[in-house]
């Protein structure tokens, strides 16, 4: 059952960064700062880098503060990793850019709670993940209004030159993005392995083995080089005309949301944050800019996302457990 249970989460790991890398350099290729292969490397070496430099502070509250770690069988972690990697797939076939943490924190509550009720379900952590994740947005949408009105008012004046600046300056904004991104979506990865750990008795109390850390930072990293072309063109380019200086100012906002959530501990969306931070740098040059409908059908998608992935993976749990037996 291990060894199932930690291939499941490596390849949603690896499927959150096809999925995710829009996120990091949609509006890099979009601006023309980088050829988007050279982009994807950048972006997949700093996803690489990011988990060893800032800590684990994510994975210990998916894989800790969420569920009581004692009631947690294979079979549930199993179900939210399946579940979570088919909501992953369907979404990238349709280029919806949808939140594969949302995807996994439905799945394991899902199963959690079809296998051993309420009673799983630590509120504390639970308070902490769900505040993380609606906050975060309004965060990224307000950081990249705020962030992009310092910048117009610091470039006033400037000739049309500057948007090579900008578009320079988005080398150093993306290696940042994608180490705040690979430092907190890597960590869900490492918190649901550990738990696997723990429910199959390998490690005695919580703590993430050097080896996890490795494999769930090369996982997401080989993802997010791959990339997601689907959806790279909805953030690049269906939600308004992507220009250097919003590449930039968008990227400095995201990071900033991502990277503090992470040194804080709490999960968070990266499409939400880096969508909304793109719509808001959009809207501090002029509302009219953003193409609204756009941001309604992704913000459908978020909201989707928890329930459906937590009834796929309630009945998947009840498959495993219940109709053939396969896990105790």
């Amino acid at each position: 059952m291990l060894p199932v249970l930690v291939a499941l989460a490596l390849l949603f790991d690896f499927l959150n960064g096809i999925h995710d890398s829009s996120n990091i350099v949609a509006t890099v290729i979009s601006s023309r700062a980088l050829h988007p292969r050279l982009a994807m490397l950048l972006a997949a070496l700093a996803h690489l880098s990011g988990p060893f430099i800032f800590g684990v502070a994510v994975a210990t509250t998916v894989g800790e503060g969420l569920l009581r770690s004692e009631a947690i069988r294979g079979n549930v972690v199993i179900a939210a990793l399946v579940s979570a990697v088919l909501w992953n797939l369907l979404t990238w076939y349709l280029g919806l850019p949808s939140s594969s943490s949302h995807a996994l924190i439905g799945g394991l509550l899902g199963a959690a709670l079809t296998s051993s009720g309420l009673q799983v379900v630590q509120l504390p952590g639970l308070t902490k993940v769900v505040v993380s994740l609606l906050v975060s947005p309004l965060l990224g949408l307000i950081a990249g209004y705020l962030v992009m009105k310092a910048t117009l008012f610091a470039a006033r004046g400037a000739t049309p030159r500057v948007s090579s600046l900008f578009r320079r300056l988005q080398i150093l904004t993306l290696i940042g993005l994608g180490m705040s991104h690979g430092s907190n979506d890597a960590q869900k990865t490492m918190g649901v392995i550990t738990l696997g750990l723990l429910a199959a008795g390998r490690i005695e109390t919580f703590h993430v083995p050097l080896w996890v850390v490795a494999a769930s930072a090369a996982a997401i990293a080989l993802g997010t080089f791959l990339g997601g072309w689907r959806l790279i063109k909805t953030l690049g380019g269906r939600m308004f005309r992507v220009q250097p200086i919003h590449g930039f100012t968008s990227q400095i906002a995201g990071a900033s949301v991502i990277l503090g959530a992470a040194l804080f501990g709490g999960p968070v969306s990266t499409t939400q944050v880096m969508s909304s931070a793109i719509t808001g740098a959009g809207a501090a040059e002029r509302l009219s800019k953003v193409r609204w409908g756009v941001m309604r059908d992704m913000a459908l998608t978020w909201v989707l996302t928890i329930p459906a992935t937590g009834i796929l993976a309630a009945l998947l749990d009840l498959i495993l457990s219940r109709a053939f037996g396969l896990f105790g």
